[in-house]
């Protein structure tokens, strides 16, 4: 057998074990809970800015970004920037002429000072506002018009109601194999009342669940399960990586 091809099949007979093992997704799971504790994904930053993600999720994006090759990545929820910069940086690499669009609720002005003066605001386009509201939903849409392959993140407010109706708005604009990502479904595998009153989102309430209702409703995406069967430390916990399949 070609070492390449004997490689691969290894690999895929590695990751399918592990999709069975309910006691390392048991430990993995009390593993991120208890590295929550400590803020763990703030540790990390993307070319200078920080990207609060575990280390998993972003090799796992690079992974996907890398097969998909899109020339537009959505975002929704910028924070510090990091993940905008790494969404860009991926398409500088991919050599094509790619752009990031991305909104935020409330865009912080020590944050948008430090991502506009980045190299690789070039790519970037930034929106304020709430990634629902009509006139944002048409910015983005119109901005989309003339792109061939169109991936989005939504990782902004993670109630049920919001993330269901990001989904519904955004589906439209993904390309046929790409990919709709929503961080944070882990929340609904954390326990009830873990998350403080300034979150409003629990189990019940949250991603997941969002995710859940729309893939009832919308058979045009599946949940690629297997990222998330080999990643297992990931913020997409339960299938949070949504392939476009007609």
């Amino acid at each position: 057998m070609n070492p390449v091809q004997q490689f691969k099949e290894e690999r895929l007979r590695d990751i399918e074990g592990m999709k069975y093992d309910k006691d390392l997704k048991d430990k993995s799971l009390q593993w991120m809970l208890q590295a929550d504790k400590h803020k763990y994904i703030y540790n990390f930053s993307w070319m200078g800015r920080p990207i609060i993600k575990f280390p998993q999720d972003i090799i796992a994006l690079q992974e996907v970004i890398w097969q998909v090759k899109p020339d537009l990545i959505i975002e929704t929820g910028i924070a510090h920037g990091g993940s905008i910069i790494f969404s860009a940086s991926m398409l500088e690499l991919l050599g094509n002429d790619g752009k990031v669009i991305a909104v935020d609720i409330d865009i912080r002005k020590h944050n948008r000072e430090e991502i506009e003066k980045h190299p690789m605001m070039k790519r970037i386009t930034m929106l304020e506002g709430s990634s629902v509201s009509p006139e944002i939903v048409r910015q983005i849409a119109d901005f989309a018009k003339g792109y061939k392959n169109v991936m989005v993140c939504l990782d902004s407010n993670h109630t049920h109601q919001h993330v269901l109706e990001e989904l519904r708005l955004y589906a439209p604009l993904v390309s046929l194999n790409s990919y709709i990502i929503l961080p944070d479904t882990l929340i609904e595998f954390f326990p009830k009342g873990y998350y403080t009153e300034n979150r409003p989102w629990d189990v019940g309430d949250n991603p997941y669940t969002a995710m859940e209702t729309f893939l009832r409703e919308n058979d045009d995406f599946i949940k690629d399960e297997f990222i998330t069967d080999k990643l297992l430390i990931t913020e997409a916990f339960g299938g949070g990586f949504l392939r476009r399949i007609k």
